[in-house]
């Protein structure tokens, strides 16, 4: 029973309080005056009663009526019911009331004018229970005496009010009258567990929605800051009590303040979570909240703020509550859409609604919570029971522990509520118990149908009803309101009276004194056992990780521990990898626990070293993929074992299996040896009573023996109590000891010196506790929380010691404070646990010095890598793993054997970084495993942390990747010191990043051992300086002195040699003579030493390409013809001009070297421009700049024909500029031609279509859109064709400038055309050095990942497709095409992008490799790079990298990027390039390297510098050591043919023309391909060697029977040049080991070649009949065969063959397909007489070409040839026409005749079934 009302109280405005305005309410009176023990008065109720605070309004407002909460410090709720309502005061009476207070002027009178102003005041009940109505109906009843003037005091309602009694719960109805003739009816709840809610709950979903809701929901339930804005006050109220009724089975314990007064708002900004309401006055206030999650009822939104991160339900689930929810709301959405809905489909009633919205919720935390109390461990059943909930098992067995909501629900203080609450066995239970225990399987069938789900929650919401409404409504009320026009109190002017407290107090001291005499009313609490429910089936992994085909998994498991124990060790060596494989899975982990058990006899069970060395690898195998909260119970179900399995290592030292396996989270965390300690007591306190049960033997679960234990409790004598009370302390005590010395073994590493688990898991030290694995509980671990005193002291392993003693002192606390042990108990265990780890050190000490003992687990011998000539090892080999990266090939999971992790060892050289080891599988383990890559090419190097699933645990790794496109990913062995991984670092970086480039490998290779770089700067400098500011003289002099007395080098084997060396030593470059007098000094006065000097300038390799060209000659004279258009200028022979040019530069023969040194000033780095290649057809020519500077641009192109004004520098160089170009206009010949402009539509559309192979100009077909302002002139009328080549006439434009000038398109912005000029510029966009560098690393990551994702936003090629690579080669190769284009058609092209030194090169390299057969040699193409990139001034130093000075601007492959388009053209045109793919790929390596000199240094200048640019020939240098890239590839090429095309056979003067689409371009194969049994191919030395070591090892006799002659060939593995060769290498190679066999002298394999092509060429013309047996690679030098290679048509016209082939790749008979040969040239390559292979043969006429007649053919169909041959016939058939038939072949369709239509149907069938054979 309690009381309706504890306290009534009248509260007023304060008049003598008011403080600017702002008025303060008093309490006026309250009754009782004296505090109630059981329920002290709450403090500061004033300020509910007016929440917006207390004011004085003109005008008299409507009494209202709320209910705000209170919660004491007991955290019970106290119910403030507040009518308030209004009263009149005067005026005046205020002023009197004022006027002592001096001349103060009061605000808020200032603003109230009027004669009258009212006060607010207001009655107030303050009640534990919550009856809002009769709340509402008491208070309105004494207003209504009050206003009314009823006949009865005030007093005596007040009295019959604060006396009256009623039932709490149980569902009785009370009727109560306050003695003022009215009557009410009370009703209580049938179970006062169940929260009542009336019709709130239905409120707030109509008031925000279903969604919102469930966000507040989940909110409230993860504890998160919850504010509720509205304009009434009891609408707050109501929302909060409706969001805790559906949280009900929980209860919500944090701050709870449903009405915030204005005064108390900064409670809002409480670090704590709470449920606020606040009157939406106060609205601004709250918008800087920035963690709380706003809900407006007024305007159904909640706001969640960007920091705050509700975790929702989890699927399906939220699903299916939503689905329910909005049944139950709008039962009319369902049936929406019929076309005849059901007649009524009205929502329920409100207060019904309520209800089924709550049984929903019910239904919720049913399925969220089902079989919870199986999780329950019961610690204590006596005196009370103690309950502690197994979290990680809860989630394990619902594989829920990914779950964000459900683990921070769990963590939250209301389920810890939940569980000592419903925890307890023995108790009463209401209608969610009963749920959880008994419904459970319905749930679970019905959860996916949604109208099974409805019906049960209509069952629960009619219980739910019930409880609040047991009797059916009776109309007993009966409560006087006030008349009409006395609701506002407008008539009574009389203020509330005061009332007399005696007469309150007397009501109230009788009530009590008739309670005491009155009997107690006994209820009877229904207790009982509670049902647990059905147990937590394993529901299947959410990700569905059932473990396929796991029984066979299981068996082999079963199989291995089987063979461990029987000493069967080889047999389980073999079952180890698949073991380790299947314990990923957790049945597996389970089964070998089990089974493990039986082989444990009295806790121990002893093994020999190999035994336990497997069962130590399973354990850690199976721990390793535990989580830290280990919620499957593995670690769990491990922990007896690592303590019984041991081995004896000596004189009475065993060694556990414990000390084996700490390295694994678990073991760290507290709250994983609370649940194993918990559960442990658990069983032993059920042991304690089941021996106490007699009699019936069933299996009794703990929590029903406690339940039963409980309901015996009272009838015990006291002695039994305490006797069970002590039992069960001890119980508990034994297990805290015995806990305690398990956390010890588990905990101290083996060497206790080593400190290394705790270092790890952040035990150790305070600071590392944020470590996301270690939970809070360890946090608290660092407190000291034993006596001091009692510790020990001991000085090396007192760290490690100390840190263990804490943490087992903290759990100690912890569980012995929660399960109840005595305070004796407690001390006694403090004093012990130090001595118990001091005991355990000193065993571990022995263990420990025994193991060392021990033979060392056989680790595979570190095998030494074969290193070049002058590479030496900086340090030597360290043991280290290499783990598999995200590159799958190696890992077996592509099928093939897993060679990777591996085993090895790693080494730094001077040169490389080199791995080389064997796979730790077994099955490979013989196999030898290589990874390297240059040191220069390392881009990246990261720590990692790597976990190895075999032996060991290796903690640091590094990652290093390669712009080689290699990734190695190590992990440091043990053995490996880590200060021994930082020196490997320091030395790494030292090699990568020398001071100077004189410190790469390529300038200290075969020097002594340590190489200090010590270049004289001053010396140095010198030089520099005098180079460009003192005489000319003395700087030749100072180059004379520096070179002079080294002998000349000349770069070897160039055709025109010999008769070109001899002219070069008298030779002198013409000058022309306009030069001034001051630039002769190169004329024939040079002193002989300068001469040379200067003469290796000219022989520079592009020297001889001018003069190939014709740009410029070299004569003896002085004297020159003036009609030629080019001159070589001497301008630059000192690099003053600029610095990154060449020497010797190719300009118009009419212009000045004085007029150069001005004009380059306009161009970026001096740039100018200058030829670089003339077309030999057309003229034209090709030239090549650095962008304008800014100020040119503008100057240059906007005004050109504007009169100066003055005669300003910047003009004048503009006019000179504008000359240059001129000049370079009219020395094509087109421009002088008598036609003026329009010479150039001469060019025949025919001609064009036929001079050249055509890809296409445009990647995408669309030029227009590339380069909007090309000009009318070039993107005029294109129409591109099918094929992606754009219309013939699309260059033939009548108006056709003479020079095109490219230029980047962010420069010549407001740049505007002249119709006049003849010249136009093509603005394009570049992408510049930044795109390239990040397009590069994505690259890297794409085709070289980290590590394997299945996510498929990460796949291979959707990265490839992020890393816009092929993009930007789309786009480089697409400006080539479209200069090529031009050239081609006759028009000058200057390429003058950027700094003229990246994108300019790789596009004028691309169009000259494009547009001259020459540079498609191998002579051609070295001096193309040596001309174009070298000379030109690339900066590859700089790009690359390459010193310490470069290191930030980071790797940028212009280069690489040149290489791969190049390798794009060679697809297309396999038959134009007289190198092969190869050629590039070892370009692309050796660019990077710094093996070679060649790419080192950003320009000639600096080449010469350093003396690198005419490297010595008598300098006695190792003949191994080649200084030179191309020197090597010469001597390469010599031996071996890797770098030649077979396929090579150019046709004169072929211009190609690549496709650029993207969908044409392949990604290169040197970014996918690795051979890790030998490492890159691109050191031949190393491949040469590693064989002869390989023949040196003597094979041992193998007795296991004959050998196969088949060899697996692994694609990441093997070499497939080398093991699988093509069929011309391996001829060669055969050839050349049987001459050698014979004792013959080889010759060498290009003369081989080169004879048999030429008898080839030579037996093809002898021959009378035509053979179809040469190969298409003998046969496809000639050209007209090379024409037909779909049509095989012999040029003696004896005979043809159409060939058969459906291959429909080709489509023009040139178009780059044509690389791919055709079936009838597979077929061709083997030999046959004519006799055979003829399946079928006779007489058919064939019609000719067009209008031509019908001709009779013998035709022979071959079918091994897939060719139907013919001859002329040599008779005239008789017989008539009669049947036809046609052929289709790719190229073209054949007619037929045959004789009959029998004949002609034999023909179709052979054909046919020639076809199908295919």
């Amino acid at each position: 029973m309690a009381r309706l009302a504890d306290y009534y109280l009248v509260v007023g405005y304060d008049l003598d309080k008011r403080v600017e305005g702002e008025g303060l309410g008093r309490i006026l009176q309250r009754f009782p005056e004296k505090d109630w023990e059981d329920s002290p008065f709450p403090q500061g109720i004033e300020l509910f009663c007016q929440p917006s605070g207390w004011q004085l309004v003109p005008e008299r407002q409507p009494a209202s009526f709320f209910v705000a909460v209170l919660t004491d410090i007991n955290s019970e709720r106290h119910y403030c019911a507040c009518f308030t309502f209004w009263e009149g005061l005067d005026n005046p009476q205020l002023q009197k009331a004022k006027a002592s207070e001096a001349d103060e002027v009061d605000e808020g009178l200032a603003v109230v004018q009027s004669a009258q102003v009212f006060a607010p005041k207001s009655l107030v009940l303050v009640s534990r229970l919550d009856y809002t109505e009769v709340f509402r109906n008491c208070l309105g009843l004494i207003y209504t005496v009050h206003v009314d003037g009823l006949p009865v005091p005030l007093e005596t309602v007040i009295g019959n009010l604060l006396t009256c009694i009623i039932p709490i719960a149980g569902g009785s109805q009370r009727t109560i009258t306050l003695g003022a003739g009215d009557r009410q009816v009370i009703q209580t709840p049938i179970d006062d567990a169940l929260p009542v809610s009336g019709s709130t709950v239905a409120q707030l979903f109509r008031q925000l929605g279903i969604v919102n809701v469930l966000y507040l929901f989940c909110a409230a339930l993860t504890e998160h800051k919850i504010l509720f804005l509205s304009s009434s006050y009891q609408r707050l109220t109501d929302a909060c009590r409706g969001l805790l009724a559906i949280m009900f089975p929980l209860k919500y314990s944090f701050t709870y303040v449903p009405i915030l007064p204005g005064k108390l708002l900064e409670v809002l900004s409480t670090p704590t979570p709470f449920i606020i309401g606040v009157n939406s006055f106060f609205r601004s206030e709250t918008q800087e909240l920035l963690d709380v999650i706003i809900a407006d009822l007024d305007g159904g939104t909640v706001t969640i703020p960007e920091c705050v991160h509700i975790s929702l339900l989890p699927e399906p689930l939220l699903q299916q509550t939503q689905t329910v929810l909005s049944m139950v709301l709008d039962p009319e959405l369902e049936v929406a859409d019929h076309a005849f809905p059901p007649l009524s489909t009205q929502p329920s009633a409100l207060k019904i609604q309520d209800k089924e919205i709550r049984g929903v919720f019910l239904w919720l935390f049913a399925r969220l919570f089902q079989g919870y109390r199986w999780c329950l461990h019961i610690i204590r059943i006596h005196p009370e029971p103690v309950i502690r909930f197994h979290k990680a098992a809860f989630l394990g067995q619902r594989s829920l522990t990914e779950d964000d909501f459900l683990m921070k629900v769990l963590d939250g203080m209301a389920f810890a509520g939940f569980v000592s609450e419903r925890g307890p066995p023995y108790r009463a239970t209401d209608l969610f118990d009963d749920l959880v225990a008994n419904h459970v399987e319905r749930i679970r069938q019905e959860e996916a149908c949604p109208h099974k789900v409805l019906n049960h929650v209509k069952e629960l919401a009619e219980l739910l009803f019930k409880n609040e409404n047991p009797y059916p409504a009776v109309a007993m009320h009966k409560v006087q309101r006030p008349s009409e026009n006395n609701q506002s109190g407008v008539n009574n002017p009389t203020p509330f009276p005061v009332l007399d407290d005696v007469a309150v107090q007397l009501f109230i001291d009788h009530a009590a004194a008739k309670l005491k005499t009155a009997p107690p009313v006994v209820k009877a609490e229904l207790k009982g056992m509670v049902p647990s429910g059905p147990p937590l089936g394993d529901t299947v992994d959410r990700n569905g990780i059932v473990m396929a085909n796991s029984a066979r998994r299981l068996e082999v498991v079963r199989n291995c521990i089987t063979y461990i124990f029987e000493n069967k060790m080889l047999e389980a060596k073999k079952l180890m990898p698949a073991v380790l494989r299947a314990l990923k899975g957790r049945a597996a982990r389970i089964c070998l626990t089990q089974e493990l058990n039986q082989h444990v006899l009295q806790n121990r069970a002893v093994l020999d070293d190999q035994q336990f060395d497997y069962i130590v690898r399973m354990m850690n195998c199976t721990l390793q993929d535990c989580s830290h909260i280990d919620e499957h119970g593995i670690a769990a179900a491990l922990l007896p074992l690592v303590t019984a399995f041991c081995r004896k290592m000596g004189a009475g030292i065993t060694q556990f299996a414990y000390s084996c396996v700490q390295e694994h989270m678990v073991w760290t965390t507290m709250q994983f040896w609370e649940a194993m300690f918990y559960s442990d007591v658990q069983s032993h306190i059920r042991a304690l009573y089941l021996e106490t049960e007699e009699g019936d033997r069933r299996e009794i679960s703990a929590l029903e023996l406690a339940s039963e234990q409980s309901r015996l409790w009272p009838t015990l004598s006291k002695e039994l109590q305490t006797e069970r009370v002590q039992k069960e302390e001890s119980t508990v005590f034994s297990q805290a000891i015995h806990y305690a010395n398990r956390m010890s073994y588990l905990l101290l590493p083996l060497d206790t010196s080593k400190n290394r688990l705790l270092r790890s898991s952040g035990l150790g030290d305070v600071e590392s506790v944020s470590n996301s694995y270690v939970t809070n509980s360890i946090a608290g671990s660092m407190a000291e929380s034993y006596d001091t005193e009692s510790g020990f002291e001991d000085a090396e392993s007192s760290d490690v010691a100390n840190s263990v003693v804490r943490f087992i002192n903290r759990f100690v606390d912890k569980v012995c404070n929660e399960s109840g042990v005595t305070n004796e108990h407690l001390k006694a265990l403090h004093t012990m646990i130090p001595d118990i780890v001091q005991m355990h050190i000193e065993t571990l000490d022995a263990v420990h010095r025994e193991s060392k003992r021990l033979p060392p687990i056989q680790k595979p011998k570190l095998l030494r890598p074969t290193l070049l000539p002058g590479e030496e090892l900086v340090m030597d080999g360290m043991r280290v793993h290499l783990i598999p990266d995200g590159r799958e090939e190696a890992t077996g999971l592509m099928g093939g054997p897993p060679l990777l992790p591996a085993e090895g060892a790693i080494f730094l050289t001077n040169y490389r970084l080199i791995f080389k080891g064997t796979p730790n599988d077994p099955l490979v383990g013989e196999q030898v495993v290589t990874r390297s890559f240059p040191i220069a090419s390392l881009t990246k190097e990261k720590r990692i942390s790597v976990t190895i699933p075999m032996d060991q645990f290796v903690q640091e790794g590094l990652q290093l990747r390669s712009c080689t496109f290699q990734l190695m990913k190590i992990a440091f062995d043990e053995e490996v010191a880590s200060d021994l991984a930082e020196v490997f670092r320091k030395h790494m970086h030292k090699l990568r990043y020398p001071q100077h480039v004189q410190g790469t490998f390529a300038f200290t290779v075969g020097q002594c051992g340590k190489m200090v770089v010590e270049h004289k700067t001053k010396d140095k400098n010198q030089s520099l300086r005098t180079l460009s500011k003192n005489l000319v003289k003395s700087a030749k002099r100072t180059i004379g002195r520096q070179y002079v007395t080294k002998k000349k080098y000349s770069p070897p084997t160039w055709e025109n040699r010999s008769s070109f060396q001899s002219e070069l030593d008298e030779d002198e470059i013409s000058v022309s003579e306009e030069v001034d007098q001051s630039s002769l000094t190169l004329s024939s006065t040079m002193r002989s030493s300068d001469r040379q000097t200067m003469s290796n300038v000219v022989e520079r390799a592009c020297c001889r390409d001018y003069q190939r060209l014709g740009l410029g000659t070299l004569s003896n004279s002085l004297t020159r013809s003036k009609n030629e258009p080019f001159r070589i200028s001497t301008v630059n022979r000192m690099y003053t001009v600029c610095r990154s040019y060449p020497g010797l530069l190719i300009v118009p023969q009419s212009i000045p070297d004085t007029t150069i040194q001005r004009i380059c000033r306009c161009y970026r780095q001096n740039r100018f421009p200058v030829v670089c290649w003339r077309n030999s057809r057309t003229k034209a020519v090709l030239l090549r700049s650095a962008g304008l500077h800014a100020k040119g641009v503008v100057g240059f192109f906007k005004s050109p024909n504007a009169p100066a004004s003055g005669p300003s520098q910047a003009d004048s160089t503009s006019l000179e500029q504008e000359k240059y170009l001129q000049a370079i206009i009219s020395s094509m010949p087109s421009y002088s031609d008598s036609s003026g402009r329009n010479t150039l539509s001469g060019f025949t559309s025919t001609h064009m279509s036929t001079s050249g192979k055509w890809g296409s100009i445009r990647g995408s077909g669309r030029l227009s859109a590339y380069n909007p302002d090309v000009g009318t002139r070039l993107a005029g009328k294109e129409s591109p064709q099918s094929n992606g080549g754009p219309g013939e006439a699309l260059f033939l434009r009548q108006q056709k400038a003479y020079l095109y000038i490219i230029g980047d398109k962010a420069q010549l912005k407001g740049g505007k055309q002249d119709s006049f000029q003849q010249w136009e510029v093509v603005p394009i966009e570049v992408c510049d050095v930044r795109q390239v560098k990040n397009s590069f690393k994505k690259l890297m990551k794409a085709c070289v990942p980290s590590s394997s994702t299945t996510d498929p936003n990460m796949s291979f090629l959707r990265c490839l497709e992020e890393s816009e690579w092929m993009a930007l080669l789309h786009r480089v190769l697409q400006v080539s095409v479209l200069v090529v284009e031009l050239l081609d058609t006759g028009s000058s092209v200057m390429v003058s992008l950027e700094d003229g030194w990246d994108v300019t090169t790789q596009v004028v390299s691309l169009v000259q490799l494009l547009s001259d057969p020459y540079y498609r040699t191998f002579d051609g193409f070295r001096l193309l790079v040596e001309k174009e990139w070298l000379s030109f001034g690339h900066r590859f130093s700089h790009r690359g990298a390459q010193t310490l000075g470069s290191q930030n601007s980071g790797f940028t492959p212009v280069f690489l990027q040149f290489l791969d388009c190049v390798h794009q053209i060679h697809l297309q045109f396999p038959m134009e390039f007289e190198f092969s793919q190869y050629y590039l790929k070892f370009l692309a390596y050796h660019y990077v390297s710094n093996r070679f000199r060649t790419f080192l240094l950003d320009s000639d200048y600096e080449r010469i510098e350093l003396g690198v640019l005419y490297e010595e020939k008598g300098e006695r240098r190792s003949p191994q050591v080649c200084k030179s890239v191309w020197d090597y590839i010469d001597r390469l090429n010599k031996k071996t043919p890797v770098f030649y095309n077979y396929m090579f056979s150019p046709e004169d003067d072929e211009v190609l023309r690549p496709y650029t689409f993207n969908s044409n371009l392949k990604v290169w194969d040197f970014y996918m391909e690795e051979t890790l049994s030998e490492g890159p191919s691109y050191d031949w030395e190393l491949r040469g060697r590693q064989e002869r070591v390989a023949e040196e090892t003597p094979e041992r006799p193998d007795s296991s029977g004959p050998k196969s002659q088949r060899h697996i060939v692994w694609p990441c593995y093997d070499s497939l040049s080398k093991v699988v060769p093509d069929a011309i290498t391996k001829l060669l190679q055969d050839l050349q080991s049987l001459e050698a066999e014979l004792g013959q002298t080889s010759e060498k394999w290009k003369d081989t070649w080169d004879k048999i092509k030429n008898a080839q060429r030579t037996e093809t013309k002898l021959e009378s009949k035509p053979s179809f047996s040469s190969s298409l690679l003998m046969s496809s030098n000639l050209s007209h065969q090379r024409r037909s290679q779909g049509v095989y048509l012999q040029e003696s016209g004896v005979g043809s063959s159409i060939n058969l082939a459906l291959d429909c790749e080709a489509s023009a008979t040139s178009t780059p397909a044509a690389g791919r040969p055709s079936t009838s040239t597979l077929y061709s390559q083997f030999q046959s007489t004519e006799s055979e292979n003829r399946s079928f043969e006779g007489i058919l006429f064939k019609r000719g070409a067009l209008l031509k007649p019908w001709k009779p053919r013998w035709f022979v169909l071959d079918k091994t040839k897939h060719q139907v041959r013919r001859r002329r016939s040599m008779f005239k058939p008789t017989n008539k026409m009669q049947s036809f038939f046609d052929l289709k072949t790719t190229k073209r369709v054949y007619n037929f005749c045959a004789q009959d239509s029998m004949n002609a149907q034999l023909w179709m069938d052979s054909v046919q079934s020639c076809l199908s054979d295919a």
